[in-house]
């Protein structure tokens, strides 16, 4: 879905967001360059797969927070984990680095991605890129965990 699509397909289902366009980011400390509305909401995303290629993982934590992947493998009881390919994310979630958001996921046709979501967004808003990296978009964290399980993706809550 380009960015376009992804404003149709929440207007069409009645979600309210902010949209702010933006010079292409690639990064977080990029994005720091950037005067949006709500730094402390934006969302940073990690997709990652385990060592057999069998499952994969879309993780979104505040962007100031750090992932210590062998600590989210103990505590999701997942096999050892690496970051996945650049053909993996273009094949799976129709992405290229630097554009990773939950958003992405309305594009894994398979459903196989589980969505892990920081419990620190819970009851509030979260930024995150509509598919494309040259803008964020504001939503409030239920909206977007209703889309993504709406689709048929599995969504669980961690603290990280």
């Amino acid at each position: 879905m380009t960015k376009n699509e992804i404003y149709e397909y929440l207007d069409s289902l009645g979600i309210e967001f902010e949209l702010f366009e933006h010079e292409a980011v690639f990064n977080m400390a990029e994005l720091e360059n950037i005067a949006l509305p709500h730094p402390e909401c934006e969302a940073k995303n990690l997709f990652i797969r385990d060592e057999k290629k069998r499952n994969y993982y879309l993780i979104s934590v505040k962007g100031d927070k750090r992932v210590d992947l062998k600590e989210f493998r103990r505590q999701n009881n997942t096999k050892p984990l690496s970051f996945a390919s650049e053909e993996d994310l273009k094949n799976i979630l129709g992405l290229t680095p630097g554009s990773i958001t939950p958003l992405g996921l309305l594009c894994d046709e398979e459903r196989k991605v589980h969505f892990f979501l920081d419990s620190d967004f819970l009851n509030g808003i979260i930024g995150v890129h509509p598919n494309d990296n040259t803008a964020t978009i504001y939503l409030k964290t239920e909206d977007l965990v209703n889309v993504i399980e709406r689709h048929g993706n599995e969504v669980s809550f961690v603290s990280l």
